[in-house]
């Protein structure tokens, strides 16, 4: 990536993202019942660290969403759709086709599964980017639970520029950027409702539902709630935040130093208020993650930090830089690694030891070592081959549809 196409503060809100979501599964595995009380206020908060998933969902909007918003400003053509879906399988496909394969041999290998149609359909489902549709699919191998969401990404990969198509074809949202920035608001009004007909049309009957049923009784607690639709209107907010960032002057201002403080104050404190209300943290219309607050808070501070003038810059040091260059490795792969320390040491994350938070606290630092090899090795000799490859394809043509790696 061109260093002029880099956008301050990007880099650290994936790193972010990433250690909040590891957060998150780490925290799973603390025996609560089982920690001094003045541990309990912060290991509730760490809980939420699933709220990383709408910090992604609006990254990927905000950065993907430039290209279409600078052609339509422009009165020119769309990006190449051709090259943005090689860009985008590029990214993604390679490291996750990886990953649930191997979370499916560990399903029927460690976990000691049998081998099912419907074990199958889901790993299948998953493979073709399709089990995000149905709850018995929702999540695509056993053992690896945070795959499910990749899934919901693509969707909004693919409804991204067909809701650009809509806008490209009025002729009137051409070179009037505050008008095409009206017509976005309505679609995302658009996908709001939409959202709404599903809860209201596709309820799931109580049968088998609830996490003690495992990942696909928990996959009917979260459906329809959980649908991509809805998480489509997380990524639009990003989209959106992007449109506005390509309207504002390039000259830094330490005005948007402040602002984006100020954006990050208010996410860190809608998740900090999470806990006492339900695990998913739903917002709005029941759309997870503290919608709009949450997701409005990032793409704000999307936004401001790459106008600031210290901030972005000190927050998108080297560490971070690294750790979000890594941070699809450390997603996908989390997961397996947890599973096997479990499996292969019973007693890990303090469940052995009598002092619980000490042994927990050992057992993540072995976690966190291992996820951050293993992500590294999956960036440099699985995912950048790739990227490199779908770059190599579509670098000689002009006007290409995502300058940003996200």
């Amino acid at each position: 990536m061109r260093q002029q196409e880099r956008l301050a503060g990007a880099d650290f809100l994936r790193a972010t993202a990433c250690l909040l979501v590891l957060a998150h599964h780490l925290t799973l595995r603390l025996d609560m019942r089982r920690i001094p009380d003045e541990l309990g206020p912060t290991a509730h908060i760490l809980r939420f660290g699933n709220f990383g998933v709408a910090i992604f969902f609006v990254l990927s909007g905000f950065l993907l969403a430039h290209p279409f918003w600078r052609a339509l400003d422009a009165g020119s053509a769309m990006p190449n759709l051709r090259h943005y879906t090689i860009r985008r399988a590029a990214r993604i496909a390679p490291g996750f086709w990886f990953a649930a394969t191997i979370g499916f041999a560990l399903s029927l290998t460690l976990l000691a599964l049998p081998l099912t149609p419907e074990l199958t359909l889901r790993y299948v489902s998953g493979l073709l980017f399709m089990s995000q549709w149905h709850w018995r699919t929702l999540f695509p191998v056993e053992a690896d639970g945070p795959l499910w969401s990749i899934a919901f990404e693509v969707t909004s990969y693919v409804l991204l520029p067909i809701c650009f198509f809509l806008l490209f074809r009025l002729s009137l949202l051409r070179r009037r950027p505050l008008l095409a920035r009206f017509a976005w608001l309505c679609v995302i009004g658009a996908v709001l409702l939409a959202h709404v007909l599903i809860l209201t049309f596709f309820p799931l009957d109580d049968i088998g539902r609830g996490w003690q049923y495992g990942l696909q009784g928990g996959a009917k607690e979260w459906m329809p709630r959980y649908n991509p639709i809805g998480f489509f209107a997380v990524f639009a907010l990003g989209a959106l935040a992007a449109g506005v960032e390509v309207m504002l002057p390039a000259k830094r201002s330490s005005w948007f130093d402040a602002a984006a403080a100020l954006a990050i104050a208010v996410a860190g404190y809608r998740l900090v208020i999470s806990p006492g209300g339900s695990d998913a943290g739903y917002g709005w219309l029941e759309i997870p993650y503290g919608f709009p607050v949450f997701p409005l808070a990032v793409a704000t501070a999307l936004v401001s930090l790459s106008h600031s003038q210290r901030l972005g810059r000190l927050l998108d040091n080297a560490p971070v830089r690294y750790i979000a260059k890594i941070s699809f490795g450390i997603y996908i792969w989390q997961e397996i690694i947890l599973i096997l320390i479990q499996r292969l040491d019973p007693g890990s994350f303090g469940f052995s030891s009598e002092n619980v938070v000490t042994g927990w606290l050992q057992s993540c630092g072995l976690a966190a070592a291992l996820i951050l090899l293993v992500a590294s090795l999956s960036y440099f000799l699985l995912e950048k081959p790739a990227i490199d490859f779908g770059n190599r394809l579509t670098s000689r043509q002009p006007n290409r549809a995502t300058p940003f790696k996200v």
